[in-house]
């Protein structure tokens, strides 16, 4: 027999954002609050979205470092830059600020450099490795730093380690996306600016707050 749908309480929705900014899972949150495990991951999508359309148009100055990572699962053959099965994300970071992220289709000098001409202001330090992608930056308006990990991973300042993909900036959206195994490709990009919000927001309460005031002005309800 065809069972109708139920709304989602104000209660339901409540706990929902709640669980959604601790980072539950939506099969969990739907355990937990007793709906269908549909509900919660369409409704936690949405907001995903709804958190995507409010992080574009912010600049990033000053000190700024560079880099790409590749996300998925486990990597086979050929490792590092252009690992198959991988999906390439580039990242930009003000020091002690905010981050950026994008999916990138290669990480080649025409697509990273009008990303950072877009997200960057000029005179701003751009730190990066030595990846020759990055060779078009000598003779742009920023200002361009290189550090070389084979030789030397930070010299004073000269370092990437924010945004490095060893480092605290990737490892923290992996580690977050771990819980999420078998994303779907065109999912991947909501995840991935959960992440960065997640990462530029604060602490829980400051990101619940957030995520509350945006969502009172749409109807999210499933």
């Amino acid at each position: 027999m065809y069972q109708r749908k139920r709304r989602l309480t104000s209660r339901q929705q409540s706990r929902l954002l709640e669980h959604f900014v601790a980072g539950t899972t939506a099969r969990a949150a739907s355990e937990l609050i007793g709906i269908q495990v549909n509900t919660s991951a369409t409704f936690y999508l949405r907001l995903r979205k709804l958190i995507a359309s409010k992080l574009s148009g912010y600049e990033l100055f000053g000190e700024v470092e560079a880099d790409e990572s590749y996300f998925g699962g486990r990597r086979k053959g050929m490792r590092g830059r252009g690992a198959a099965g991988k999906v390439a994300v580039f990242g930009l970071l003000k020091r002690g600020g905010k981050v950026y992220t994008a999916i990138i289709p290669t990480a080649k000098t025409e697509t990273l450099l009008p990303i950072i001409e877009e997200h960057v202001r000029p005179d701003s330090v751009v730190y990066t490795d030595t990846f020759r992608s990055y060779n078009a930056l000598d003779v742009s308006s920023l200002q361009h730093v290189r550090i070389n990990h084979s030789e030397l991973f930070a010299d004073r300042d000269n370092h990437i380690n924010g945004i490095d993909p060893d480092a605290s900036g990737w490892n923290q959206a992996k580690r977050h996306m771990r819980w999420f195994n078998g994303i779907k490709p065109e999912n991947f990009y909501w995840f991935l600016k959960e992440c960065e919000w997640r990462f530029n927001g604060g602490n829980h309460a400051e990101l619940l707050k957030q995520l509350k005031s945006w969502y009172k002005h749409i109807k999210l309800n499933p």
